[in-house]
């Protein structure tokens, strides 16, 4: 009989030739089309010399623009005086490296583009030749390699008209080997960020692109081959933005996201003249007001997830307020930015729009995509009550098991914090290890805590209603699942009473008896009596009452953790602790600003809010 076998095999590998070389075709062919529209010529990237101009003007005649300029030129002459940057991890990471290359030649080779002061161009040479010199960018940690690429990139274009061939040389064949070459293996085998939706996919596809389309003149195959990988990948990360702009990792990592995003965007557009289309997906465009309503009156962020209190400048929002004219983006980020500007608040620098005002934007809203609430009474009062609530997903990156967590500002004062993020570098604080960590653990939110135990890390809580009106604005939580060995029913509200007073109202029903114990984490001093307790910041004093059950009463209890875990032996847990276990209650705690006190308000179950605002199911 015919043996058809080495026929099959010999047609297979015909088959399988073909279709590599058709792949490799329609790769060169996407490839190819990725660069059609390269700008010839350098700077290309992020700001163009015809963009100087309103630049100049704007330092010459607006005093926050000047004070910008005076600000980044100290800061410049000091960077004349420090060391060199040095490849010294900090545990895994040269992260803090990258980070400070980034700042230093931004900002010394932006200054030397507006004001042709030499001394800063060539100090960013020397900072760019000597990161060029390091043996590797710690690709192990990708985000590293990212953050180096782009600073180096940026030094690349913005200086290429004042360095040396033989320093072009030099650096563009770091920006390739050390950079670009690193990402290669990830995007063809679609792994860790080339698929991931987090950070991580926008810092590094930022990254990177910037380098491909600062040498893509140079390097045409692998600069637009990396466009084209990044402009795929990117869309996944994107895609989190929707619908409506929350960020699931909670403020300190939308920054970062949104950071490099922008740079991802402004260097597609200036480099290239298109932003393929991704300014369109669901939810960038409004992105900008996540961000100013998690930061309440004092200036202070609603840092849930791995982040710090404070709400860092995003210069971000000076670009997003031209693309998408929102003159708002704009007047907000103006105020936040005048202690801390980076070189892109003035590079990017918009004079349009104020801080947001009363009528300006509503005083309550609700991401859904984030399940995340904020309540506020007013906008232009530095003392205003403000209040972060999140019901939230405790699977998403950064993530803390903080289901039905809030913050609370009065006064002037945060009154209940979020701890933020422990040291990175504690052994398994990103694995096995993660939950045993107290800023992590549920017990460490103002949320519920069950028999002591962690919510179920797999849990999330949706927002299922909420409201906003002058009287009375809520937002209710369906926190079940964070407890699901143990609960039928876990729900929580939060509302602002006649923007004087919050209304904290959480009801249960457990499958057998349980110990519940309501957490409220404090740097206020504390007096208590029982249902009663009076917290004192300074000169300013919150008056907190349990309305229900009855019986229970106010306990304070140390937040402080043993070492090596973070200290803060000036915090403290505001419990609220039951007479025994049980299987059914509500507990309802009702905040007060000193002056504020009016009698308590009736207690309707939370079934009749959430038919008040109940919203849509997604």
């Amino acid at each position: 009989m015919f043996n058809m076998k080495p026929t099959l095999v010999l047609f297979n590998a015909l088959l399988l030739a073909l279709a590599t070389a058709a792949s490799f075709a329609a790769s060169a062919a996407e490839t190819h089309d990725a660069l059609k529209t390269l700008r010839p010529g350098h700077p290309r990237l992020l700001v163009l010399d015809a963009d100087l101009a309103s630049v100049r003007q704007a330092i010459e005649n607006d005093p926050v623009a000047r004070q910008c300029h005076e600000r980044l030129k100290r800061d410049a002459e000091k960077m004349l005086q420090d060391e060199l940057i040095e490849r010294k991890l900090i545990g895994p990471r040269l992260l803090d490296k990258s980070r400070t290359a980034l700042r230093r030649i931004s900002t010394l080779a932006g200054l030397y583009r507006l004001d042709g002061d030499k001394r800063f161009a060539e100090r960013a040479r020397r900072e760019m030749l000597t990161a060029a010199a390091f043996a590797d960018w710690n690709p192990k940690h990708f985000l590293d390699v990212a953050e180096m690429t782009n600073a180096m990139a940026i030094g690349y274009d913005w200086l290429f008209g004042f360095l040396s061939a033989e320093d072009r040389a030099t650096i563009r064949a770091a920006i390739v080997e050390k950079g670009l070459k690193q990402s290669l293996p990830i995007y063809e085998k679609q792994r860790w960020w080339s698929k991931c939706e987090h950070n991580w996919n926008q810092v590094c596809n930022g990254g990177m692109t910037v380098g491909a389309l600062a040498i893509a003149d140079e390097e045409p195959a692998l600069g637009g081959r990396i466009v084209a990988d990044g402009r795929a990948s990117i869309v996944l990360a994107m895609k989190t933005f929707g619908p409506d702009g929350g960020w699931p990792e909670g403020p300190g990592y939308w920054n970062y996201a949104t950071a490099y995003n922008v740079f991802y965007l402004a260097a597609l557009e200036t480099a290239l003249g298109t932003d393929f289309g991704l300014k369109k997906l669901p939810g960038f465009a409004e992105t900008g007001f996540f961000r100013i309503h998690f930061t309440g009156p004092t200036g202070l962020s609603f840092n849930y997830a791995d982040a710090h209190e404070g709400a860092d400048a995003s210069a971000q929002m000076l670009w997003m307020a031209r693309e998408f004219n929102q003159p708002i983006f704009a007047g907000h980020e103006r105020v936040m930015a005048e202690s801390r500007p980076n070189i892109f608040h003035l590079l990017w620098f918009d004079n349009r729009g104020r801080a947001p005002q009363d009528e300006d934007l509503p005083r309550a809203a609700v991401f859904r995509g984030v399940d995340v609430a904020f309540l506020r009474s007013a906008w232009d009062e530095w003392n205003a009550i403000f209040v972060g609530f999140k019901g939230g997903d405790n699977k998403a990156n950064h993530s803390h098991l903080d289901l039905g967590s809030f913050v609370l500002d009065a006064l002037g004062e945060r009154w209940a914090l979020d701890l933020g993020s422990d040291e990175y570098n504690l052994p398994g604080y990103f694995g096995k290890q993660r939950w045993s960590y107290y800023r992590l653990r549920t017990e460490s939110h103002n949320t519920l805590t069950l028999d002591g135990e962690n919510q179920d890390p797999l849990a999330a809580a949706p927002i299922v209603a909420f409201s906003a009106s002058p009287q009375r604005s809520f937002a209710v939580a369906d926190m079940t699942a964070a407890y699901p060995s143990k609960t039928a029913r876990a729900h929580r509200g939060i509302a602002l009473l006649g923007r004087k007073q919050v209304l904290v109202q959480d009801e249960l029903e457990a499958r057998q008896p349980v110990e519940v114990v309501w957490n409220f984490l404090t740097k206020a001093k504390i007096e208590t009596g029982r249902d009663r307790a009076t917290l004192t910041m300074g000169r300013e004093k919150l008056e907190a009452r349990i309305l229900s059950p009855e019986g229970a009463k106010f306990e304070i209890v140390s937040a402080n953790p043993p070492s090596p875990q973070h200290q803060q032996p000036n915090v403290h847990n505001l419990t609220v602790r039951l007479p025994a276990k049980t299987t059914q209650t509500r507990i309802a705690v009702l905040l007060s600003p000193a002056g504020a006190a009016e009698s308590a308000p009736s207690l309707e179950p939370l079934e009749a809010w959430i038919a008040a605002g109940k919203l849509p199911s997604r």
